[in-house]
């Protein structure tokens, strides 16, 4: 944690200075510590279904829907207008269609209480509950457990709030938001915690972030977490109900990103890096060409015969496999890259299964040859 010397003076009443404070700095900042928990934890057990609860401007689906593992993200929050503005930052880039996902990940995000019923949540491996406990007053506070533990039942469930032991360190904090309604020190929060876990057949464990100053006592984190896990893997009452199309949330946002799982997709994927793979290799042909006409630099040669340059960087297996297949080839003013060759890539053999299916998809847009062994373009062709 980086500690900045600043120092604060607090006036009371305009009369006289209460004695000043260091400012604390978190490095990272506390709310990215937070996320990178949250994103640590989805690398470690890859759940398909993550649900955010409080979601807010949605920064915390933003820092994790990069993960391959997560089929659909959802995000919760009663301020409509603060995810309603999130649209432009989900919405899937060019780099997204260029090299998409292997599988599907849809993003939704609704307007509508944490403490409210929603079937559209039930089955979720994973769902998080970033500083949102604090901000529930008493009533929605009582009603919280009952929704997401014993309704929705996910696999897990974490939790994070201010740790209220931590305050004092901070210059004149009694409450560290107006919204507020509530700050647990560590034995509240834990006894809760507990208590909740025990009823509804959970685990719990208890950890942090935000690092105290050296020689700042025994305070703990400035937030504390509770990581709870489902003890079994049971169906929730609510299902064994019938109970399984309770929709009260509001759909503010909805996006489907592409995938391989999309035959379009895939298409659009595997020819444009067969296109790029064939212009590469054409390039490199044409090069060796001019410089053996040149009668220089033949010693770059190597045992293939094949001008050696810099490109991607490939493991000693990848390399066995592109030594093997058969390599391109010329003749008259067409250049010719056999399928078998373009599927040892492992850029473009990640986007088929074998060279049927390579063929299959790129048949339409690029030419082959008569037996569609291989592609074929124009050997001077810009």
């Amino acid at each position: 944690m980086d500690q900045s010397n600043k120092e604060c003076n607090i006036v009371v009443d305009g009369n006289f200075h209460i004695p000043f404070k260091k400012v604390i700095h978190f490095s990272p900042p506390l709310y990215r510590q937070r996320y990178n928990f949250v994103k640590d934890l989805v690398d470690q057990h890859k759940p398909k279904k993550v649900a955010d609860l409080g979601c807010g401007n949605a920064s915390l689906i933003q820092t994790i829907k990069c993960h391959s593992c997560i089929e659909l993200l959802v995000g919760v929050d009663i301020n409509k207008d603060k995810i309603d503005s999130q649209r432009c930052t989900l919405s899937p880039f060019c780099g997204d269609y260029l090299s998409p996902r292997d599988l599907n990940l849809s993003i939704i995000l609704y307007h509508g209480s944490v403490v409210e019923r929603d079937s559209r949540l039930l089955g979720f491996d994973l769902i998080t509950c970033i500083e949102l406990i604090e901000h529930l007053d008493e009533k929605d506070l009582a009603r919280f457990p009952e929704v997401v533990f014993g309704y929705l039942s996910p696999a897990m469930v974490v939790i994070s709030t201010p740790n209220s032991e931590f305050n004092p360190l901070f210059p004149a904090v009694t409450l560290r938001d107006s919204d507020h309604k509530f700050e647990w020190n560590r034995r509240q929060f834990q006894t809760w915690a507990l208590s909740v876990a025990n009823f509804y057949n959970y685990s719990v464990e208890f950890t942090g972030v935000g690092e105290p100053p050296a020689r700042a006592g025994n305070v703990g984190y400035c937030t504390q977490i509770g990581v709870f896990r489902k003890i079994g893997a049971k169906a929730t009452e609510s299902c064994i109900a019938g109970q399984c199309d309770e929709h009260v949330y509001k759909i503010v946002y909805t996006v489907s990103y592409p995938s391989l799982q999309q035959k379009e997709v895939r298409k659009f994927a595997l020819t444009s890096e067969v296109s790029r793979q064939v212009q590469s290799l054409k390039r490199r042909y044409v090069s060796s060409v001019k410089i053996l006409q040149d009668d220089e630099s033949i010693h770059k040669l190597n045992d293939t015969g094949i001008i050696t340059f810099f490109g991607p960087v490939f493991t000693e297996l990848e390399k066995t496999n592109i030594e093997k297949s058969p390599k391109p080839f010329c003749f008259g003013n067409k250049f010719y890259v056999p399928l078998e060759r373009l599927f040892a890539y492992p850029k473009v053999n990640r986007l088929c299964e074998n060279v049927d299916m390579m063929r299959a998809l790129i048949r339409d847009t690029m030419r082959l040859n008569r037996d569609g062994s291989a592609v074929k373009v124009d050997l001077h062709d810009p």
